[in-house]
């Protein structure tokens, strides 16, 4: 059975090739986005279609999907077909204010449905209830090739399908999501293409690497290279480096990468060592919640992961800025989701979503407390 909306979306997306639309890509800001958003618009590209822009948001400022500030720098490009991936279906807020800006919405999102869903014109997302595909397993780079399949269909070549098979397979690994059925498949075929790939950007960080290394650590350094990228003013080095046709370029972004990743591995176990001194004295709580104004909204994935792992407890990761704070939250154990628990202080949180096991928030400060005594009630009542 094919997934709810895809050929709608694709439908949809070959009118506006069809009647040179302005189309606009807008991807979240980790590995998963960027790919998603490269092979949309690698696939629309080989339908004769051009894309007017490319955007990714900044977690740190903007934290993590569609916002009021990445609407009003794109408002110049309106009328436009608004493409989103790797997020969008907590964006409810949002979509509406892109409606009203002429904008036309398609999700492609991968990420659990909340109580809300947006009033986008077309939603990809196999978590939708009534999508009965059986793909919600897929990350979204994953669930973008099944879009790109079904918008080129035969037209789709060997060589194409290769190219972007890599990125999915790098998405697949990078999201963690489960390696079953077509994702065992998106990883054993596209690590296999990227031995000999023809993509300058991947081919800088083999070389840079060694083949050998490369294939030894399943690509992690790699994937840990294109998630150290940042978003500065809506673009992202990790989105140019794997479309770049300079070899000079290439070599220069994945050195640069690769550099970056090393002081990024440095500081999250110097943010994850902080935790454990600070909760060393209040180890019998249900939950591990933690926040600092010095610590990156970037790194608080991979610390919230490590901690968790570690203490085997849902944990509350955030950067506290001035009025606002937003985080990452790492819950391991299958009958603790992370998404329930928010759901629970939704009244509270401005915005939330993710999976069960990896997802992210953004409140007020004042309601700080508030969240956290929510979030130990409700895991104490799972007990």
């Amino acid at each position: 059975m094919k997934i709810k909306n895809i050929e709608k979306a694709s439908d949809r997306i070959k009118e506006a090739v069809k009647n040179n639309e302005k189309i606009i890509l807008y991807g979240d800001s980790d590995c998963d986005g960027i790919c998603s958003v490269v092979i949309l618009g690698e696939a629309i590209k080989s339908l004769g279609g051009k894309i007017s822009t490319f955007a990714f948001p900044d977690r740190e400022l903007d934290g993590y999907g569609m916002n009021f500030k990445a609407l009003e720098f794109l408002k110049g490009y309106s009328p436009a077909l608004f493409i989103t991936m790797d997020l969008g279906i907590a964006n409810v807020k949002e979509v509406e204010k892109a409606n009203e800006m002429g904008f036309e919405v398609i999700i492609i999102d991968h990420h659990e449905v909340l109580d809300q869903v947006p009033n986008a014109k077309v939603i990809v997302d196999p978590q939708q209830k009534d999508d009965l595909s059986g793909y919600n397993y897929l990350c979204n780079a994953g669930l973008t090739f099944k879009v790109a399949e079904e918008l080129l269909g035969d037209k789709m070549s060997e060589g194409l399908k290769n190219n972007l098979l890599e990125l999915a397979a790098l998405a697949t690994i990078s999201d963690m999501v489960p390696q079953i059925r077509e994702n065992k498949v998106f990883i054993e075929q596209g690590l296999r293409s990227i031995k000999n790939t023809f993509r300058p950007g991947l081919r800088a960080f083999l070389d840079i690497l060694g083949e050998g290394e490369a294939a030894a650590q399943g690509y992690l350094k790699l994937i840990s290279a294109i998630n150290s990228a940042e978003s500065i003013d809506f673009k992202n080095e990790s989105y140019e480096l794997l479309t770049s046709s300079s070899k000079e370029k290439c070599m220069e972004l994945a050195e640069s990468l690769i550099s970056r990743t090393n002081l990024k591995q440095q500081k999250i176990k110097q943010i994850a060592q902080e935790v454990e001194r600070r909760i060393s004295k209040n180890l019998g709580e249900a939950i591990i919640f933690e926040g600092d104004p010095a610590w990156k909204l970037t790194l608080a994935g991979p610390v919230a992961s490590i901690i968790a792992s570690k203490y085997e407890k849902p944990t509350f990761i955030f950067r506290k800025m001035d009025n606002e704070s937003a985080g990452s939250v790492r819950s391991l154990k299958e009958d603790e989701s992370s998404v329930d628990a928010m759901k629970s202080c939704a009244d509270i949180l401005l915005t939330y979503g993710g999976h069960p096991k990896a997802s992210g928030f953004r409140l007020k400060n004042e309601n700080l407390e508030k969240f956290k005594e929510g979030l130990i009630n409700h895991f104490e009542k799972l007990k």
